[in-house]
Formats: C-alpha cells, sequence, structure tokens
C-alpha cells in the first residue's frame, strides 16, 4: 500500500485546520475590541477614517472626526484601535555659528535677467533632425 496519499491528506488537513484556527483566533481579537470600545478611543474604520468615540450605544458607535462633526457607525465597520502617537524627547543640539551664516547668506539676483546663460541651452546637433 502506498503511504504518499495518506501523508498528503493529512499535510492538508493539518494546514486547513492551522489556516481557520488563526482566522478564529483573529474574529475573537475582532470581537473583544469591538465590545470594550469606550469613550475616548481613537479606531480607525474599515474604510480608513480616523475618529474619537464620543458614544456607545447597543451596535452604533459615534465618532468624531474633526471638533464638531460627529458621524454614527455600526462597531462592525471599526477595523482597529489607534495608539496614540508617541513622542520621544530629543535633545536639541546646539547651533553651530558657521551654520548660521550661510543660512543667512543673502543671493542677490541681477535686475537684467539677459545676462543669465538660457535654460534649456540648444545643442547644435539638435538643428540637424528633422
Amino acid at each position: 500500500m502506498d503511504y504518499s496519499f495518506l501523508i498528503i491528506l493529512l499535510v492538508a488537513f493539518a494546514a486547513l485546520w492551522f489556516m481557520s484556527s488563526r482566522t478564529r483566533k483573529q474574529q475573537r481579537e475582532m470581537a473583544d475590541l469591538r465590545t470594550n470600545l469606550q469613550v475616548g478611543d481613537e479606531v480607525m474604520t474599515g474604510s480608513g477614517l480616523f475618529g474619537t468615540v464620543t458614544a456607545v450605544e447597543g451596535d452604533v458607535v459615534t465618532l468624531e472626526s474633526t471638533p464638531g462633526s460627529e458621524t454614527r457607525w455600526l462597531k462592525a465597520a471599526i477595523a482597529r484601535r489607534v495608539d496614540p502617537p508617541v513622542v520621544d524627547d530629543v535633545e536639541v543640539a546646539e547651533e553651530d555659528p558657521s551654520d548660521a551664516d550661510e543660512r543667512d547668506r543673502v543671493i542677490e539676483v541681477p535686475d537684467d535677467l539677459s545676462s543669465l546663460p538660457p535654460e534649456n541651452p540648444r545643442r547644435d546637433d539638435d538643428t540637424d533632425r528633422k
């Protein structure tokens, strides 16, 4: 009896089981997120709208995307919670005095621009083309 067919079936079954268990885990995490939504959480909807939760009423969540602009969404439309960005304290380097001279340098532009070379100088071989 050839066992290769049984091995292939076993590998296929294991792959299906692994994929479905991962999907169930993701679904559980999303359900937990939606049930634990609180006023003040910053979230993103499935369509990409960012907003702050202002009210939760059953399956309806009210989001404020800009101050004074509130919209109502189904909880199922909430894709993820957005963590506020973390700002690290970065030391400000002291300015080098030589850099200040370059920054404050004034570039003088002549009043008569005809003395400047043309932007696209014409090459001699352009006239030979037909």
